[in-house]
Formats: structure tokens, sequence, C-alpha cells
């Protein structure tokens, strides 16, 4: 039997519950369910991550960066001081996997000190409500892309199922690696030219501290409008962002690899 290609988004844990599903692959319908599909990860992945860190206190330390000029508050959010404070403020002693805590400690308080400052989330909004069926009667969570005659092809699958046994930190993985996945694949169904973005912070190689200030002008000077379809403009703004903080060397997105990582040397 044929199966229909469809992308199917699921989480049933505790009182989270959600369930959506998409059958009608246009380009741009994939591109509307995958940004709330997006949304909705990184919405979560703090929640499973207090475990291993103070994600209250990492809050704090946002709340007091985001009080500051944008350019200063991307500067600070780049030096070594933070770096020094994030390490206080995860769970662990051995110096390797402290590192890759704080990676991923950096990533949450980029994205809580920018969020009241510039579009971090897609503008869909998270998914809300059961609206299909759920594929498992265990609690879990799952992602599944199945599109191979597309333009761009899609499969994809990023599943966990969860149970008492389950760390946590591995929900946040799967939920980052979700992001990850769909990071990679939004702009091609939206009509965002990632390359006119590039081209567009081009002039900044080796990003030094006195060059922050003039890639957030940059950035604030980003015309959206010019490398996006109107209804993606948003997207391509978060992009444009998204760039902006990997040339100066910092992260928008929860990186699923360093959590990865972690869970497998302390497994070991």
């Amino acid at each position: 039997m044929k199966m229909e290609d469809h992308i199917v988004f699921t989480a049933k844990h505790g009182e989270w519950k959600v369930a959506d599903r998409l059958t009608e692959m246009e380009p741009r319908r994939i591109a509307h369910f995958t940004a709330g599909v997006s949304n909705t990860v990184n919405l979560r992945i703090p929640g499973y991550l207090t475990g291993v860190m103070d994600v209250g206190k990492i809050e704090e330390v946002a709340g007091e960066l985001s009080r500051k000029d944008l350019a200063e508050t991307i500067t600070l959010l780049k030096s070594p001081g933070t770096a020094r404070k994030l390490g206080n403020l995860v769970f662990e002693n051995d110096k390797k996997l402290r590192k890759l805590l704080v990676e991923v400690a950096r990533a949450l308080l980029v994205r809580s000190t920018l969020a009241e400052r510039v579009p971090i989330e897609y503008p869909e909004g998270p998914l809300e409500g059961v609206r299909t069926e759920f594929p498992y009667e265990e609690d879990h969570v799952n992602f599944t892309a199945f599109h191979p005659r597309g333009n761009p092809p899609w499969k994809a699958v990023r599943r966990l199922i969860i149970d008492e046994r389950t760390p946590m930190e591995d929900v946040a993985r799967v939920l980052a690696a979700i992001n990850e996945s769909i990071t990679l694949k939004l702009p091609l169904y939206a009509g965002i030219n990632l390359g006119g973005i590039e081209a567009w912070f081009g002039e900044f190689k080796k990003v030094k501290k006195a060059d922050i200030p003039r890639v957030v002008e940059r950035y604030l000077e980003f015309p959206a409008e010019d490398h996006a379809p109107e209804e993606f403009t948003e997207h391509a703004r978060v992009y444009a962002l998204r760039k902006a903080l990997e040339k100066i060397g910092l992260p928008l997105d929860v990186p699923a690899k360093s959590l990865e990582k972690y869970l497998e040397k302390k497994a070991g």
C-alpha cells in the first residue's frame, strides 16, 4: 500500500498533549506547519533541562542582560564572564561534561535574552491541541516527515518513547534535533534566500569584540522583503538573526549534538 506524503508532530508526556498532521504538501503549507513545530519544541526544551542546569537562574541572567543596548547585550552574551557564570549554573563537576552543558545553557541564555528584543520565533506560534491520532499509547515525542517526491524531497524521523528510565535531557535532545531538521528545510519550502542572507553578512569573517556592534547594525538593517516572499519575511528575519549570531560565535538554537554527547559520556 502506497504511503501518503505527510508531516506529523505528536507529543504526549504528562500534561503536554499535542498532535497535528499535514497532508496538503504545498511548499508554503509545509513551511508554515513546520514553523509551528519549531516554535513548539523550542518552547518546551528548557523545561526538560532543569535536572542538569538552573534554568530559572539562566532566565534571571537573561533579564539582566536584556536591559542593555542590543549591541552591548550581544557583546555580553559572548563574553568570557558570561561563560563562567553559566559554568556555575550547570549541575556537573566533570570538566568535559560541564563544557557540553554550558554550550546548551548558552543557547538557552541567548534565546531568553533576545526574546523580548527581536523576533526569535516564527509568527505561526506553537501547535496546540490534539488534531490527529497519537501513533503510540506510551508517552512519546514523534516527528515524521515523509515527502520523497517533494522539491526538495524530505524523509526524516525523530522519535523517542518516554518511560520512567528516560533522562529528561534525552527528551530535550530529541526536541532540539527536530528543530535542527526543520531549520535546514524550512527556507527551501518558504523560498528564503539563504545565499543572499549569507552575502548580507559576507564582510564579516573573524568577528572580534569591537566588530560586534557593526554586525548587530547590519542585522537591524536587513531587508527581509528582498530575501523572501511577503508571507515569509518574518521567517527570513529569524534566519538573518541566526546568521548574525553565528558570525559572532553565538547559537540561536539548542545544539542537539552537545546533549547527545553529554548523554553518551554520562552513560559510559
